[in-house]
């Protein structure tokens, strides 16, 4: 080997190394940063008129396992769908209270049947007649108050669903333009590497939106198409439209038209978490809150507050009660009316001719709600009936109920139950998708940065940079010789 050939090996030597110690640096500095993708360097032969002349740098790669990325983004998008749920189900949980407090719908029916005792002890006491009124007043504001968070969380899934997508379309658009930058360098032989992590951490946040699989396509750019078939990204991104609503009532549907659905590319697509084109994420679940979870919700607790309601409009129960007058609680100051049950949780309130505080006198409470004048004040055999109403089994025939005869408190009691069942359901679902997700995560990981294992590389590339250093202090050595000949 001429002392020429042996300074050029050298050279490409600390070339290399010097490259290799940059790629190492990189992974060490980018261990924490998400997104970013493990590099390694290649290195082969260099040739030099058809004989080995040192060493070139073939490539710098980035080192991912597209299969366990593709699992994880899944599992992304299934546990943002799972939380959805969860946070769904916490809200109505405290709307509607815990079944042992007493300022729960369960605890204010009790607190209901208590009252109407103590009265029917104390015909002839005002203050006790004043407890059954308070606390029937008491039961129907939380009734509205719970129908009016249903309603609140509804309205604020549409609110969600509009900003959500308007995130999903920037997004889509980003990986477009990053599809061309990345194009453009690879074209030109440049790295693309940083791109393309930047570029992952954004698919990354659409999984969680919409379950995405990533296809490859040439010069470093990708295609997203989600599981159900929906093409998000191919030459260009799709257009998602949605139109919010200012305000949902609880007649509101999807169905009529009345709340906007979901289009992509113009075309109307399901909404639906469980398949769809957008099914298993984020979004869906933001739709399943709105369009489903919340009006079953809203016709359980209408059924729950029809059943309160025909208890107390019985004329067997309250012969001066013509047909068709109101009872204890009134729609809106009107009787029950099986036509306009839906929302009629939201409009139930106490009789104006029992409430004090709208004129009404406590003594009907005794006497009658149809009553033109006071009777015996000794009489309590109407409190009686009220309470025995209250307390008996009546068949529940809407809101999804099983036709078995209940008492309002037992009704009330399933009532929780439903919703008790659906949000323990749910926080299982969660934990085993994010126990799924933290294992794919790990599993990716081991294809992450090592620091131990990247610095005993660099151990490595030190001693090959100081033996490429030797042999070029050898060659200066070997060239001063012979310039002193």
């Amino acid at each position: 080997m001429s002392i020429t050939n042996a300074l050029s090996n050298a050279l490409s030597g600390l070339n290399a190394t010097t490259r290799a110690a940059g790629v190492v640096s990189s992974n060490v500095a980018n261990a924490m940063t998400e997104g970013y993708g493990r590099r390694e360097i290649e290195l082969g032969t260099r040739q030099v008129g058809g004989q080995a002349s040192g060493v070139s740098v073939v490539s710098v790669h980035r080192v991912t396992d597209p299969v366990i990325m593709g699992e994880r983004r899944l599992s992304d998008g299934l546990v943002a769908l799972e939380s959805t749920r969860v946070d769904y189900h916490d809200t109505i949980s405290r709307a509607l209270g815990q079944a042992d407090d007493s300022g729960s719908i369960t605890g204010l029916i009790v607190d209901l049947e208590t009252s109407i005792i103590e009265a029917a002890n104390h015909p002839e006491s005002d203050a006790h007649l004043y407890e059954v009124s308070n606390s029937a007043s008491a039961l129907a504001d939380k009734i509205n108050r719970a129908a009016d968070m249903i309603s609140s969380v509804r309205q604020n899934a549409d609110r969600d669903i509009s900003n959500t997508v308007d995130r999903l379309q920037s997004a889509l658009s980003k990986v477009v333009k990053m599809n061309v930058e990345i194009q453009e360098n690879v074209s030109s032989g440049y790295d693309a590497s940083g791109l393309i992590d930047q570029r992952q951490t954004i698919i990354d946040e659409i999984s969680k939106i919409i379950p995405v699989k990533e296809v490859e396509r040439e010069n470093g750019m990708v295609s997203l198409y989600s599981p159900g078939g929906a093409i998000l990204v191919s030459s260009k991104a799709a257009t998602l439209d949605f139109t919010p609503i200012g305000k949902i009532t609880p007649d509101m549907t999807l169905d009529p038209g009345i709340l906007s659905g979901l289009t992509i590319n113009g075309q109307p697509v399901s909404t639906r978490a469980d398949k769809g084109p957008i099914a298993g994420g984020q979004l869906a679940g933001l739709f399943e809150i709105r369009d489903t979870l919340a009006p079953e919700a809203q016709t359980k607790l209408d059924a729950f507050t029809r059943d309160l309601m025909i208890r107390f409009e019985d004329p067997s129960m309250d012969p001066t009660l013509a047909v068709g007058m109101a009872g204890l609680f009134t729609d809106n100051n009107a009787p029950f009316d099986a036509a306009e049950e839906l929302g009629l949780s939201n409009r139930i309130s106490v009789n104006a001719a029992v409430d004090p505080k709208s004129g009404g006198e406590l003594w009907r409470l005794r006497d009658g709600l149809g009553a033109t004048s006071e009777g015996d004040a000794g009489d309590a055999s109407l409190l009686q009936a009220m309470l025995a109403n209250l307390q008996s089994g009546i068949a529940t025939v809407s809101g999804g109920f099983s036709a078995i005869e209940r008492s309002s408190s037992s009704l009330s009691s399933d009532l929780f139950s439903f919703f008790e069942t659906a949000s323990l359901a749910s926080e299982s679902d969660l934990s085993f998708a994010s126990a799924q997700q933290a294992t794919l995560k790990s599993i990716e990981l081991e294809n992450g940065v090592d620091t131990d294992q990247e610095l005993q590389k660099l151990l490595v590339i030190e001693r090959s940079y100081a033996a490429n250093a030797k042999v070029i202090e050898t060659v200066e050595a070997l060239f001063d010789q012979l310039m002193r000949i």
